[in-house]
């Protein structure tokens, strides 16, 4: 597969535009922007004059500037709230794949680690402070952990996978969820900041000692290891594409798609996993811009999934496409629906 560079913000659409071309402009999730990045430039090579603007700012960013509507469509991996859409009327939440949070460690020495809940909330409780902590050292009884500090790397910004990994440990820790709460951004107790997945990948990168979330491509982009997570059932399992579908296996889908699949039942499922969104609206109000997004949307949810196993995203299943779909087609165009092509 070939590496992406994940940088902060992608531009497909380079530095100038042709006479006859249309830019979209879009904002938000880091968690997929190595997919985002892959669907755009193979979009482009099928409509040349569409061109995509995506900054890569974190899901609260694109919250803010799809509901002050200085972009396109928005991305997120953390559903709006209530109170955040009643802000953005008309604003829809569409699917387009899953993704794994995972839990990626430097430790010298160790390749192989297997955590438990209790075990990760306490270091991000900032309890847990030493690799050889009995905590850890239970679950790890072949391991050499080695007497050194823990240093946990989270996220600065408002950021959808701040969303997906605090959901996560609020629902196995009731001391993190009355300490630290859940939320896109929150008040850590222990560690060091970065901004962006990518942000906290450099950090872990570079920092023995350190242990920190981030999505599934950017740690094994970056050659990180990954913790394997006790899961509901008290399976431990490593992060897989296999193992993110699971977690959304019995999941009962709203009509709006808001979600959490975190910590979800099932032997082989993955517990901190997520579906992540584009958000646009309903009525769009520009007729070349909408029809042009909504014929992307549709080809992204259809012919664009393929894409994203080798990314390390879980395709959306069938069914859910199909519903995906038909929400798309609800969207209008100046009062009217776009041509059906993609």
């Amino acid at each position: 597969m070939k590496k992406l560079t994940l940088g902060l913000s992608l531009a497909v659409a380079g530095v100038a535009l042709a006479q006859g071309d249309l830019l979209v402009n879009g904002a938000g999730a880091t968690f997929p922007f190595p997919l985002y990045s892959k669907w755009f430039s193979e979009y482009n090579k099928l409509h040349p004059n569409l061109k995509f603007n995506y900054q890569s700012i974190g899901s609260g960013g694109g919250i803010k500037q799809i509901t002050e509507k200085t972009v396109d469509f928005g991305a997120s991996d953390a559903p709006l709230t209530d109170d955040e859409l009643a802000k953005a009327p008309g604003l829809l939440h569409i699917p387009t794949v899953l993704g794994a949070v995972v839990v990626a460690f430097n430790v010298p020495g160790v390749s192989e680690l297997k955590l438990s809940p209790e075990a990760l909330a306490g270091i991000f409780l900032g309890k847990v402070t030493k690799w050889n902590d009995a905590a850890i050292a239970k679950d790890n009884p072949a391991a050499k952990l080695p007497d050194l500090a823990i240093a946990p790397a989270t996220r600065s910004d408002g950021s959808g996978t701040n969303y997906v990994f605090t959901d996560y440990l609020a629902k196995v820790s009731p001391e993190f969820k009355e300490r630290v709460g859940v939320g896109k951004s929150v008040k850590w107790p222990a560690g060091l900041g970065g901004k962006g997945n990518e942000g906290v990948t450099g950090l872990v990168k570079s920092t023995p000692g350190a242990i920190g979330y981030v999505e599934l491509a950017y740690a094994n982009q970056n050659k990180l290891a990954t913790a394997a997570l006790r899961n509901r059932d008290g399976s431990f399992v490593k992060p897989s594409i296999e193992a993110t579908s699971e977690a959304a296996a019995g999941v009962q889908m709203p009509a709006d798609y808001r979600v959490s699949i975190t910590n979800a039942p099932g032997k082989g499922a993955y517990p901190i996993a997520s579906f992540t969104y584009l958000l646009v609206y309903r009525d769009q109000t520009n007729k070349d811009k909408g029809t042009a997004l909504i014929n992307f949307l549709k080809w992204a949810v259809t012919d664009g999934e393929k894409y994203a196993p080798a990314l390390d995203y879980a395709p959306l299943p069938g069914g859910l496409a199909t519903k995906v779909l038909a929400t798309i087609d609800s969207m209008t165009v100046q009062g009217a629906k776009p041509s059906a092509s993609r």
